[in-house]
């Protein structure tokens, strides 16, 4: 049975207004123009440090931040890459969610702050990133580096992860998709279905953003729609889902696709449960939350 918690998220989710602001792509495009004017802040907070150490250091001009255990030992690294739809800020249930990461899996947590769109586009993004990533695998090697993200964070790790097969590094230890967004198109059918029991996306709006995201790329192009890509040779992934999120049809779709490419995919669907559930705080998030640790470890 859903928790209290999970059946009050779509109301609280509903009153904070973001299902309006994304049934309108104008609407969601004002929204933007705010933020550039205006941007919200990145930086970690301050509670973070009670259960981690946290530094910063600039790459390419992005902040990058390295979320360590108090006591520094952390030999497995986890890149994790916010959602946001590609235009909105690190919020704190990411940094939440790092923090227990560090906490839990004792693994160092890098964070960059990859510039928002239509600053910031796929076509630029996703390779330096895919810099970022190799890096550390170059330090501590493939085996003990992990990718996760959340919504389009998701979309933009498994991007990412196709990137570094393409350039014939070794597999990542593991791949963490929550809520992956994997077709910036809003084309597909299932969408309509979904759409209406949502209370926090809608595709016009989201569409509006992934355009700006993917700039000159087509909605097809498996950098900005990685569905689109060749799956083969991927590591282990786990992937996290719910019913009542249009992104969903991404994942449904996504299933066969990567059982054809040969991948080892755990699969977790949450009946009923929103949007970026698993980074939410209500049981159903604390149980992805363990499912996740024990992904990255």
């Amino acid at each position: 049975m859903p928790s209290l918690l999970s059946r009050l998220a779509p109301l609280v989710v509903t009153l904070r207004g973001s299902k309006r602001m994304f049934s309108s792509a104008q609407r969601t495009l004002d929204r933007v123009a705010k933020l550039q004017e205006k941007p919200a802040s990145f930086e970690p907070p301050s509670k973070l440090l009670r259960v981690a150490s946290v530094t910063r250091r600039d790459v390419e001009g992005w902040p990058v931040y390295s979320v360590s255990p108090l006591d520094g030992a952390a030999t497995k690294r986890v890149v994790y890459l916010h959602g946001g739809c590609y235009v909105f800020e690190i919020d704190p249930v990411h940094w939440a969610l790092i923090g227990k990461l560090v906490a839990e899996a004792g693994v160092q947590v890098v964070v960059p702050i990859m510039p928002l769109a239509p600053v910031g586009t796929a076509e630029v993004v996703v390779p330096l990133v895919a810099d970022l990533v190799a890096a550390l695998i170059a330090e501590v090697g493939a085996e003990n580096v992990s990718v996760a993200g959340d919504s389009s964070g998701g979309g933009m790790a498994l991007a990412v992860a196709m990137t570094l097969r393409d350039r014939e590094l070794p597999p990542l230890h593991h791949l963490v998709l929550i809520a992956p967004w994997l077709d910036v198109s809003g084309t597909d059918p299932m969408l309509a279905q979904i759409a209406p029991h949502d209370p926090w996306l809608a595709v016009p709006g989201t569409r509006a953003a992934g355009g700006l995201y993917r700039d000159v790329l087509g909605e097809g192009d498996w950098r900005v729609s990685p569905i689109h890509g060749d799956l083969s040779g991927l590591g282990p992934i786990t992937v996290f889902s719910g019913t009542r999120d249009i992104v969903h049809a991404d994942a449904l779709r996504f299933l066969p696709l990567a059982a054809e490419a040969g991948l080892a995919v755990d699969y977790h669907e949450g009946d009923g449960m929103i949007h970026n559930y698993p980074i939410l705080p209500m049981p159903e998030g604390d149980a992805a939350r363990a499912v996740i640790v024990a992904a990255v470890r």
